[in-house]
């Protein structure tokens, strides 16, 4: 059975990593250490560690300016909370001045479970992907979120990194690189268009349909913002059946990124899969990603749809 780990567990763990290396990384948090693993750093480095309570709107504020003391905040809470709460700071205390902030918040999707829909963000991406200049990255695996952190700290400028509560598979290595999508399985009949803990799902679906004699891609977006729009154009026009599978609505999201690139470039068959327009609720992550179509039986019955 392969190993596996949640992307909040991959972040907190890397954190204290980056930290031993670079003195100018600093942690803020809403009051929910514990939860997005932020606390991992606290014990390692409390002189870098800020706590800045149930006050999402001022934590963003007080990391813009000590941004512009050479400093690089890693900021975390909910996605619910830190895209929702404190998106007028984001936008024009952080991104309208190019500060360098990394907004890394957990507990993203449906997936989070028995929280119910007042905990599951499932507008983040879109809300992080409206702000001029925000790169939006959500990994799939422990690989690939220490690998957007350091691509994040790269990066001079505001970064939105989305991670999850619940444990997903860790992939086989695999390049990664901001802005360009990792084909994790090649195709030429349906490319199933994914990010984040729905990767395991598409996996699992290629191999059924695989087996039933549908060749199928699965292409791991986990760059939403900049979009790799040579990939897309490519595996739209191989294939011709595309279905995006994304744990967040299908408004604004990686659906409709994939959409407004293939507008008017030719003839596809395109389905978005994802919340339709509606809110989370309770349920363990299994039951809640059935519900809202986005686990490998529902994707398979879509493909061959």
């Amino acid at each position: 059975m392969n190993a596996k780990k949640a992307t909040r567990r991959a972040y907190g763990d890397y954190l204290v990593e980056l930290g031993a290396g670079n003195s100018n990384i600093i942690v803020m948090d809403g009051d929910l250490a514990d939860a997005t693993f932020t606390k991992l750093f606290k014990k390692a480095y409390p002189d870098r560690f800020f706590d800045c309570g149930i006050a999402e709107a001022n934590m963003v504020d007080m990391a813009a300016g000590l941004s512009t003391m050479g400093l690089i905040p890693f900021v975390s809470t909910f996605a619910v909370f830190g895209t929702g709460r404190a998106y007028e700071q984001l936008r024009n205390g952080v991104a309208y001045s190019k500060f360098n902030v990394k907004l890394a918040c957990t507990h993203a999707g449906i997936s989070t479970g028995a929280d119910g829909g007042s905990h599951q963000s499932i507008e983040d991406i879109a809300l992080m992907r409206v702000i001029p200049g925000m790169t939006v990255i959500v990994p799939a695996d422990e690989g690939e979120t220490r690998k957007a952190m350091d691509a994040a700290i790269e990066i001079n400028g505001p970064v939105y990194i989305r991670l999850a509560r619940t444990e997903t598979n860790i992939l086989p290595d695999h390049p990664f690189e901001v802005g360009k999508a990792a084909v994790l399985k090649d195709g030429n009949e349906v490319a199933l268009i994914c990010c984040g803990v729905v990767v395991d799902e598409c996996i699992k679906a290629a191999e059924q349909l695989e087996s039933e004699g549908i060749s199928t891609a699965v292409i791991n977006m986990h760059t939403i913002k900049p979009l790799d729009e040579q990939t897309v154009h490519k595996y739209a026009a191989k294939c011709r059946k595309i279905l995006t599978v994304e744990d967040h609505s299908v408004i604004g999201g990686l659906g409709d990124a994939v959409a407004a690139s293939i507008c008017g470039k030719g003839g596809f068959s395109f389905k978005k899969l994802g919340a339709q327009d509606r809110f989370g609720q309770s349920g363990t992550p299994a039951e809640l990603m059935h519900e809202y179509g986005i686990d490998a039986e529902t994707i398979v019955l879509n493909a061959k749809n």
